[in-house]
């Protein structure tokens, strides 16, 4: 038995993020082949696609990492190509990543992992930091003995949250989840799935989460953005991939994998 996400989401809120023509490659190879896409405040947005699509490509594209060939992104209704260094700092600072694997300093602690953002964008007392990256921790479910640990002294999952809290270090508008849930067991995605949709709730984020998780895309994802090739194949609540004709997505959603989910969850 399938647990959908119930759709309370509107379509009438602001555009946060326009994507228009973009176009994005390496070595003379397009990756991304003229992607338009729109994306409204408090939506939380799944996309999924064959490996090698295009999926992290178009993430690491609208935040600036890698360079593109064609198009537009808009960010908060501004151009991100057309405004000056210090505008484009103000936007990175409305948003939090979390990168696959959490990605965290190696040598640095939680509490300073944490404080990272903090400590580059605002001039606060120690003590002040102090108190946001407890207070950060404690959003993520993580408590005050975690913050001088190592991560290599910390479970998958609580690594995922500390770099969870790490992204909301600047209580950022928008989230870019890239695979968050990879490499978790089940109950542990579970958890982090309820965690992002919690957090979405209370603090009324926009989630732009890069996955492959199909219980991530039942549960927290209010509408899905399909990749193959490089273009957008399809998109829509979880209901309407699940009646897609696209030979990826039936494979995708009635295949093996979608079998066994189906069972587990009856």
């Amino acid at each position: 038995m399938a647990h959908y996400k119930s759709h309370h989401f509107t379509g009438e809120a602001e555009t946060v993020i326009r994507v228009r023509n973009l176009e994005v490659g390496f070595h003379g190879v397009k990756v991304l082949k003229g992607i338009d896409l729109e994306i409204k405040h408090g939506e939380v947005i799944g996309f999924v696609g064959a490996s090698g699509g295009g999926k992290s490509v178009l993430t690491r594209s609208i935040i600036g990492l890698l360079p593109k060939w064609n198009g537009t992104i808009e960010v908060f209704g501004q151009d991100i190509d057309a405004i000056s260094e210090r505008e484009r700092q103000a936007i990175e600072r409305r948003w939090g990543v979390l990168f696959q694997g959490g990605a965290l300093f190696s040598s640095l602690t939680v509490r300073q992992n944490v404080q990272f953002p903090i400590r580059e964008n605002l001039k606060l007392s120690k003590r002040l930091r102090d108190e946001i990256a407890l207070a950060k921790l404690e959003m993520v479910g993580l408590h005050r003995d975690v913050l001088d640990k190592m991560p290599s002294e910390l479970s998958g999952g609580m690594v995922k949250r500390v770099a969870l809290a790490r992204a909301l270090a600047l209580d950022p508008e928008i989230l870019f989840l890239d695979e968050p849930t990879s490499g978790l067991d089940p109950i542990s995605a579970g958890d982090f799935d309820e965690l992002i949709m919690a957090l979405q709730e209370t603090l009324g984020l926009t989630v732009f989460m890069v996955t492959h998780d199909l219980d991530s895309l039942y549960t927290a994802c209010d509408r899905i953005i399909a990749l193959a090739e490089g273009r957008i194949i399809a998109e829509g609540p979880i209901e309407s991939m699940l009646e897609a004709e696209h030979p990826w997505l039936r494979a995708y959603f009635h295949g093996a994998r979608a079998q066994s989910r189906s069972g587990a969850s009856a």
